[in-house]
């Protein structure tokens, strides 16, 4: 395997990596050049927030070829192109061959979301003291209980009584909440998203559970349950306050992430005129809201 390795300015990353693709590149790689670096640029944003700029100042651009003349072909066929004008071959070179599958899966260790209950990817063996135990592995949904919204989640549903509950969980993504409430005795799940890849993903992983759960399109949440998820972002969760929370049986529970810290007030007010939500759990700067709705007397 030979790594071509590139630098070109923000306008030139579009154009070269149609390029590299149209030469047989295996894979196209973009990162910051100036990473770690005082010149260093953010490109992402807070969730739910626009990123402040489309592309880095000046990007590393890394394509692997299975040949060394493939990538020497390649270096000297886009240094003739007139895009590559301000853009410059930062060198070829061979890569040791490595497992890249066990290099990949070693980067994924078993998860804890309290002491006895652990997520655990299909190649290790669960820790001694795992009691309940969701086997996933990271696939293209979201949700794989290494981002703090998923454990807080998770850790709810561990501490609070599920057993034989009508449970509803909503953006489920790779159907991890979905999973969890099953292993703590819930009989009947729903899981919903609007992507049918995660609904694929959540039946997939349902079954390498052994966990029974029906997953579809939104539509198919129908009437009202005991306990509500929902771990999206607090944009998409202040919009749905009115569907969740009529979802919500009186007296049952909804159990809100995908929310950062300064974001709790506004998620209060956007609920107020059906539930009392209230900062249940915080970590890493997220925080985990719930609110139990309330039986109103005849």
């Amino acid at each position: 395997m030979y790594e071509l390795s590139l630098l070109c300015p923000e306008d030139r990353v579009d154009v070269l990596s149609d390029a590299l693709d149209a030469l047989d590149a295996l894979s196209v790689s973009v990162e910051d050049a100036d990473a770690q670096t005082p010149a260093e640029q953010a490109l992402f944003g807070e969730p739910g927030m626009p990123p402040p700029k489309d592309g880095w100042q000046r990007s590393r651009m890394v394509a692997l070829f299975s040949q060394e003349d493939a990538a020497q072909e390649a270096a000297v066929l886009l240094g003739a192109q007139d895009f590559f004008e301000d853009c410059q071959l930062l060198g070829i070179q061979a890569l040791e061959d490595q497992d890249w599958v066990r290099l990949t899966q070693s980067q994924f260790a078993p998860v804890e979301v309290t002491s006895d209950f652990w997520i655990v990817p299909t190649w290790h063996e669960p820790p001694d003291q795992a009691r309940h135990i969701i086997r996933l592995d990271p696939g293209l949904a979201f949700g794989t209980g290494t981002h703090p919204t998923t454990r807080m989640c998770l850790r709810w549903i561990a501490q609070h009584d599920v057993q034989g509950q009508r449970v509803l969980d909503y953006g489920c993504g790779s159907g991890i909440l979905a999973i969890g409430a099953a292993k703590y005795g819930a009989t009947t799940i729903d899981a919903v998203d609007i992507d049918e890849a995660a609904v694929t993903s959540t039946e997939l992983n349902a079954q390498a559970n052994d966990v029974q759960l029906q997953a579809g399109l939104p539509d198919k949440a129908q009437g009202q349950y005991q306990t509500v998820l929902a771990n999206i972002l607090a944009t998409p969760l202040k919009v749905l306050a009115p569907l969740l929370c009529s979802h919500v049986t009186p007296g049952g529970h909804l159990v809100l992430a995908g929310i950062l810290e300064r974001q709790a007030e506004e998620l209060k007010a956007a609920y107020a005129p059906w539930v009392a939500l209230e900062v249940a759990d915080a970590q890493e700067g997220w925080i985990l809201m719930t609110a139990k709705k309330v039986v109103r007397s005849a």
